[in-house]
């Protein structure tokens, strides 16, 4: 398990590093210009979607096991007080500092954001400095919210047969509601929705998938010996993403047949990336040494941090150098900002995020009783 753990920790921190990688040529204009490495890079948000489907991934996990091997459930309550302390100290003291910094005072704005309400209230166009990267926190903060209630509908569902493939059945209904809401909001001109849950839930409803499957078969040699195959056709299937199929690299919406091609792509790539690592984890393989090397995996701990810290820098560093929009230095926007950000984070991780999560692990819960669990075959 601890190899498997620091192996997604190394995928978090490449998918931060993607992120700010992205932001970094949007902001010096490297994204827009000619050639296939500008295209690449424009397509590095496909970080997002691999964040997704990690906590789909993690957060159902437990649920998945108590469905299958009859463990005991979650208790709602204390998973979603931990989601809370997980995201929100840390999230307010970001956001509050960068509203301080470049937004004047104006109580409703600032309650709406430092609620994670901003998605849900599209009355306000506009996005103070800094906080542009925010937009995932509010889809992320909703799955936590539905997921003890999608859970409990599966559980309900699987318990009337043959329980994990019930289980992925009852999970493949959730992309067809991604699919509906791209067709909405395509066809009606609505592009708000393509910041709320609805429009990105088939990237959870893919580590919900993975989930079970993790119970179930466990350690698949089958895919341990197709793991570096598969992470070849990720990034094949990253470079078709990268084409006009998936819609422009420029802030234009894409057609309706653009999204669908992006939305499966992006499931594509980000399936093809965690599978290896959720289903054939081993310390031995090469891609395991360095995705949960220590260094990396470390990177992966604080990579919350780096995604919240490093659009504010980059903010403020564009902005004391007095860099015109699409015109700073890639080189020194990527070296400055990539070296303050890291710093912050670090900071953050053990000033914040540790004493808080320690605080969670230290509450005293009363003991449950556990039911004998019932065995369960396991594939190789």
């Amino acid at each position: 398990m601890r190899g498997r753990d620091a192996a997604l920790d190394g995928i978090r921190a490449l998918a931060a590093l993607g992120v700010w990688l992205l932001h970094v040529g949007s902001n010096t204009g490297v994204m827009y210009r000619e050639g296939l490495l500008a295209w690449m890079m424009s397509r590095l948000g496909v970080a997002v979607p691999i964040f997704f489907l990690l906590s789909g991934l993690l957060l159902y996990r437990p649920w998945a096991r108590a469905v299958i091997e009859n463990t005991p459930r979650p208790r709602t309550p204390r998973y979603l007080w931990r989601r809370v302390l997980r995201v929100m100290p840390l999230y307010w003291l970001v956001t509050g500092l960068t509203l301080w910094a470049w937004s004047s005072f104006d109580l409703p704005r600032w309650l709406t954001w430092m609620l994670l309400a901003q998605s849900h209230f599209p009355g306000d166009d506009t996005t103070p400095d800094g906080l542009y990267q925010m937009w995932t926190l509010p889809v992320e903060m909703s799955f936590y919210l539905l997921l003890p209630l999608i859970a409990w509908a599966l559980h309900r569902w699987a318990r009337r047969g043959d329980r994990p493939v019930r289980l992925l059945a009852g999970i493949g209904v959730l992309p067809l509601v991604s699919v509906a809401t791209v067709v909405v909001a395509r066809g009606y001109d609505v592009p708000q929705l393509g910041t709320l849950l609805p429009y990105h839930l088939v990237f959870f409803a893919c580590g919900m998938a993975l989930a079970v499957l993790s119970v179930w078969i466990g350690h698949s040699r089958v895919v341990e010996s197709l793991a570096p195959q598969l992470l070849v056709l990720a990034g094949l299937v990253y470079v078709l993403l990268s084409t006009e199929l998936a819609g422009p690299r420029t802030l234009a919406l894409p057609t309706l047949s653009q999204s669908l091609w992006r939305l499966c792509l992006e499931a594509a790539v980000a399936v093809l990336v965690v599978t290896p690592f959720a289903l054939a984890p081993g310390s031995g393989a090469l891609r395991d040494r360095v995705l949960g090397h220590p260094v990396t995996a470390y990177f992966g701990r604080i990579s919350y941090g780096f995604f919240l810290w490093h659009v504010p820098v980059i903010t403020l560093q564009l902005k004391l150098v007095g860099a015109q929009p699409f015109g700073g230095d890639l080189a020194g926007v990527a070296v400055v900002s990539f070296v303050v950000t890291t710093l912050l984070s670090v900071a953050s991780h053990h000033l914040v995020e540790l004493p808080v999560l320690r605080l969670v692990r230290n509450e005293r819960v009363p003991d449950r009783p556990r039911e004998a669990p019932t065995p369960v075959a396991r594939l190789s």
